[in-house]
């Protein structure tokens, strides 16, 4: 099922200025000559302004100068202004999530559950402002105390993929000021209408607490701009979210200078699927992990290990269900897979559509491009699942597209070897009744991933737990549970009141 109706290129980009405008962007001001196109049609959505590499330099100087402003504000009230920016999200709930379908072509309620991702970390970094804590432990040392105190990091530069061109840079921001820190922004180059929007509420609530307008500056640019933040002796920690290839330049990079990286990089997630499960459950799981966003999550899931005594089952069902998805327009109600990002996308599908055939793979669904009235120069495809005999050489790479493999196994063991037996390690997840299963999966002996989840599918990430991946991936680690401690730099102190000097380890040094 196809849904066509596209709306003209001008009612779209009026669509995207009048959303920006109530955000509070001066649309003229950030208008230029650089080619700005959505997705949902492949045509413009009018001319953006580039900051140059050269820029680069002044921002950091700028945030370098609120940083030292910023970190003397006690962190409950740096804890306010994002509770603001929470408020104002909610007020402009709406407008942002019509940019975030405009420029990436998410369908409306995963553009608006982005937003709410927005709102959500903003409440959890609120509380999070009273309890930045440290530790104290017990000294050898009579009348001496030891204690652990952590401190603002500096400037935080974050670097944003399109796939979730607002979420990921509030995840680094809100927990950033809170912890004291200062924050440039270089998002995506196919969503600046996103970041600037994002950008003029934070700066509203900045501007309403009287704090500095540099505490967040957003700097829309091409690759060279990210190498510029990347190389800058100024940028404390750089969180780089997109390809593994884009973290292999990266991490070596900030390390060189003796900075500290946060990557969210590449994922190639399964779910397995056991003799036990409730298919049911797991066909709607699987659905919304393998198809949703048309497959262009770090999250999404790419295989099924399914059990030889229910894959035959499985995939039938996974073809039926595939078969009847409302691709199309994003904005219309009821559209469930809108459009590939751009035509690179689709050309990347296609050949590994081409590969998985020639290592043996049998297409059962999909991958064929649904052509939409009016959007000639987009790119609209049927999420496709391929029947695999094995774990081959694409099945181990990552496509950014809606490919999901299917594989199957006989030994539980045997599918956790195939779950863990891919570069990369983001999510995973088991579909089961059984205990034991479960807590296997969950135990040293499982999942090697930093997402494990037991009866859901790999996407779909609350806040509130840390979020990364381990190998390719990338090790970071952003959003909730500790993750703050990334932004932040540790001191251990010791306190002497007794009067005297002893030395630990019992050196005497005396004179």
């Amino acid at each position: 099922m196809s849904r066509t109706q596209i709306p003209s290129a001008q009612t779209l980009q009026q669509l995207a200025h009048e959303a920006a405008r109530r955000c509070g962007v001066d649309v003229a001001a950030v208008s230029g000559d650089r080619p700005h196109r959505s997705p949902v049609n492949g045509e413009s959505l009018g001319g953006v302004r580039w900051s140059e590499a050269t820029e680069i330099d002044a921002a950091v100087q700028r945030s370098r100068e609120a940083f030292l402003q910023w970190r003397t504000v006690p962190a409950p009230q740096r804890g306010a202004v994002i509770k603001r920016f929470g408020e104002l999200l909610r007020e402009h709930k709406a407008d942002l999530g019509t940019l975030v379908s405009l420029e990436v072509g998410k369908i409306t309620s995963e553009a608006q559950g982005e937003v709410q991702e927005m709102i959500d970390i903003c409440d959890f970094a609120v509380g999070l402002s009273r309890q930045l804590y440290g530790s104290t432990s017990v000294s050898e040392r009579p009348g001496h105390r030891l204690m652990e105190t952590w401190h603002p990091l500096g400037v935080v530069g974050v670097i944003s993929a399109f796939n979730f061109p607002v979420a990921v840079w509030s995840w680094n921001t809100a927990i950033a000021l809170v912890c004291g820190d200062t924050v440039i922004w270089k998002p995506s180059e196919q969503a600046p209408l996103c970041a600037h929007a994002s950008a003029a509420l934070l700066g509203r609530a900045l501007e309403e607490a009287g704090a500095p307008a540099a505490v967040s500056q957003v700097v829309v640019g091409g690759p060279e701009v990210g190498e510029a933040l990347v190389d800058h002796t100024g940028v404390a920690l750089v969180s780089a979210t997109g390809s593994t290839r884009m973290g292999r330049a990266v991490g070596p990079r900030v390390a060189n200078r003796f900075g500290r990286s946060l990557l969210e990089l590449g994922g190639n997630n399964a779910a397995i699927v056991s003799p036990t499960a409730d298919l049911d459950l797991t066909l709607r799981g699987i659905v919304f992990a393998a198809a949703g966003t048309a497959g262009q999550r770090c999250t999404t899931m790419r295989r099924v290990i399914a059990h030889s005594s229910v894959v035959d089952e499985l995939t039938e069902r996974l073809t039926e269900a595939y078969a009847r998805l409302p691709i199309g327009n994003p904005l219309e109600d009821g559209t469930l897979v809108g459009p590939l990002v751009h035509g690179d996308a689709h050309d990347a599908m296609q050949a590994a559509l081409k590969q998985a055939t020639a290592e043996g793979g049998t297409v059962v669904v999909g991958g064929e491009r649904v052509l939409a009235d009016g959007a000639e120069d987009a790119y609209y495809v049927r999420p496709a699942v391929v029947r695999m005999p094995a774990q081959s050489d694409i099945v181990t790479r990552e496509t950014f597209a809606p490919i999901l493999y299917v594989l199957s196994y006989d030994r539980f063991e045997e599918a956790i070897a195939l779950n863990n037996d891919v570069p990369q390690g983001l999510s995973s997840s088991l579909f089961t009744r059984d205990q034991a299963e479960s807590e296997i999966f969950l135990s040293a002996e499982g999942s090697d991933c930093g997402i494990v989840n037991i009866n859901i599918g790999t996407s779909g990430a609350e806040i509130g737990g840390a979020f990364g991946g381990e190998k390719e991936t990338g090790g970071g680690r952003e959003s909730g549970s500790d993750a703050w401690r990334a932004y932040m730099r540790r001191a251990t102190n010791t306190i002497n009141y007794s009067g005297e000097l002893p030395l630990a380890q019992g050196v005497d040094f005396s004179v």
